[in-house]
């Protein structure tokens, strides 16, 4: 492809040398760069692939992009200059990859807590369907097959487009993805045309990176006033949970068709007219645009039930029958790491759960509650390098919702676990 074509669309604000070389891939770290390639020099948390353009141009990159220009002068070697790198970067990854999103169907989910939940229910309603699927998430990547090791909850542009051929390739016609607030403040998903965006809910995480709750939100918000008003399907959806009142605050601003859930508003298109939540699991009536599903799930807890209508209001607003629907949300028993239960010969109910926020773990508490024939032990951390100011809130939630409470580490990082442990015994 050349330079001329992939930087279509994207905002140049100069460009040294010639448009028509050859471009054969590219690369955002220098030392991958091949012969032909180009580089794009990205601002990262920890070092500025600005540089590393000299380096990229040793191993034969053909065009360089930056934010700014380099001070030496390369013979042969086109430099385009780009107001934001990343952004620059999501739209040369979608040109490179011939736009693989505009060819399937594609669900983004954001929120604070459910999305990797979401995924997995989506997932087994379209094996109901009999669609080929692909999953991206936390736990791993699962397309055409093959089950990938996930690095980061939703992948830097250029190898998610490269992901989203792969899948078309492959067959791929639906697939689901979670979209992390680190995700839109980078620019990861700007290029990807999805048919519809979901919101599950927000409460405090990610504060050591977004500074406020208010940054934290209007970020997760760019999902839809950004990224699924650009998308060019001819259907788009807004799948918003108004129980939240920052789901309220997205929906007056949401594009597209709006298809609001509650697990108890009957002001919401998709609710729950009935639910009961015992330690069998969840059985729920509920009301969509589509008719009523009557659910029996395995899973536990009333935020489950919540994540139970997500998943309804999703697949029924992209065309899943009732029956398909039903049928995916029974069948799933546990989610990795999401009250995952463990089986053992003692007679005790063991569950792990990734809670790592204290909305979570509050959740995954008085679910636990019904489920506890004598104490309910709890043994949990706070990771390291992250927000602090919800330690000392987990460890109040932890005290009170818990009978005995064992408080350990969970990855440290490069904090001392004894200051961790402080912080959550406040």
């Amino acid at each position: 492809m050349t330079l001329c074509a992939l930087i279509e669309g994207t905002r140049v604000t100069k460009q040294t040398g010639s448009g028509e070389v050859y471009i054969s891939g590219i690369s955002i770290d220098s030392s991958k760069v091949e012969k032909g390639f180009l580089f794009v020099a990205l601002k990262g948390e920890r070092t500025d692939g600005h540089k590393y353009v000299e380096s990229a141009v040793s191993n034969g990159a053909s065009a360089v992009m930056v934010e700014r220009a380099p001070e030496s002068v390369y013979k042969g070697v086109t430099v385009i200059e780009v107001p934001d790198s990343r952004v620059a970067l999501a739209g040369v990854s979608a040109n490179y990859y011939a736009h693989p999103t505009k060819e399937l169907s594609l669900v983004g989910i954001t929120g604070t807590n459910g999305k990797t939940t979401i995924t997995y229910l989506l997932e087994s309603i379209w094996i109901q369907e009999r669609l080929k699927s692909a999953v991206l998430g936390t736990i791993d990547y699962r397309y055409g097959g093959s089950r990938l090791e996930s690095l980061m909850t939703t992948p830097e542009s250029l190898e998610l487009m490269r992901m989203f051929r792969e899948m078309r390739n492959s067959g791929v016609e639906i697939a689901a993805m979670e979209v992390s607030s680190h995700a839109l403040e980078k620019k990861r998903v700007i290029g990807c045309h999805f048919d519809a965006a979901v919101f599950t809910n927000l409460t405090q995480d990610h504060l050591d990176y977004h500074g406020t709750i208010e940054n934290y939100f209007n970020t997760k918000k760019t999902l839809f006033t950004d990224v699924l008003k650009n998308s060019e399907k001819e259907r788009k959806f807004s799948i918003i949970n108004i129980d939240d009142p920052y789901g309220e605050e997205i929906r007056k601003e949401a594009p597209g068709e709006v298809i609001t859930y509650s697990t108890h508003d009957p002001s919401a298109l998709v609710f729950a007219e009935s639910s009961e939540i015992t330690e069998r699991g969840i059985r729920a009536r509920i009301n969509t645009p589509a008719g009523t599903l009557d659910i029996n799930s395995k899973l536990y807890g009333t935020h489950n039930l919540s994540n139970l209508l997500a998943a309804s209001a999703t697949a029924v607003s992209l065309g899943s029958s009732l029956d398909y629907i039903e049928k995916g949300l029974s069948e799933i028993s546990a989610i990795p790491g999401r009250l995952e239960s463990v089986d053992n010969t003692l007679g005790i109910k063991v569950l792990v759960d990734y809670a790592h926020t204290p909305d979570a773990l509050e959740n995954v508490l008085r679910a636990a509650r019904p489920l506890t024939a004598g104490n309910l032990i709890l043994v949990f951390g706070c990771g390291g390098d992250r927000d602090r100011t919800k330690r000392p809130q987990m460890g109040l939630i932890a005290k009170e919702l818990s009978d005995i409470l064992l408080v350990t580490s969970d990855n440290p990082r490069t904090e001392s676990p004894e200051k961790i442990i402080d912080d959550i015994e406040e």
